[in-house]
């Protein structure tokens, strides 16, 4: 199976569970909150042109920096947010587009999960994602976020290019 998909290897945290419609619930809630106050702000300012003469990489900055900012605030506030517990917790060891190996045999062969990776992206946060196992380690994505599978996709080709960049700084 492995041998047809093209992975890279990685260290993502990772936990999962068999698939539940309580599960389901997380995943619509984690996926709302891409679209939090500041997230439509700017959509809305973007839409209206009012961002074309920002520095696209300082506006970023700004909204991790607005966004760190309301976290600490609930943190203060004891609101801290509260993630379903889920019995397995393992890493990711190697991602491609559309599937993902853990390192340990957790998976049953067509069995849908609900899963939360780590993804060390800027900035970093929690991906939800619904997958089904392709193997023993291996899964197949049915379902993420459209904003975390573009981060997901932007960072699996983040992670060829610097193996690429390895690669050749040791040939070279």
């Amino acid at each position: 199976m492995a041998d047809k998909i093209r992975l890279i290897s990685v260290i993502v945290e990772f936990e999962f569970d068999e698939y539940a419609d309580e599960l389901q619930k997380e995943f619509d809630m984690l996926g709302s909150e891409s679209d939090d106050p500041i997230g439509q702000y700017v959509k809305l300012a973007k839409a209206r042109g009012e961002t074309k003469d920002t520095d696209p990489v300082l506006l970023e900055l700004l909204i991790a920096l607005h966004r760190k900012v309301d976290e600490l605030s609930a943190i203060v506030k004891n609101e801290e947010k509260n993630f379903i517990k889920l019995k397995n917790k393992t890493e990711i060891t190697e991602i491609g587009f559309g599937h993902f190996k853990i390192k340990n045999n957790l998976f049953e062969k067509n069995k849908k999960y609900y899963g939360r990776m780590k993804l060390p992206v800027f900035p970093p946060r929690i991906v939800p994602v619904i997958f089904k196992g392709a193997d023993k380690n291996i899964a197949k994505i049915k379902f993420m976020h459209e904003r975390d599978e573009k981060d997901y996709n932007a960072y699996i080709m983040a992670r060829e290019r610097a193996m690429i960049r390895q690669m050749k700084a040791e040939n070279g």
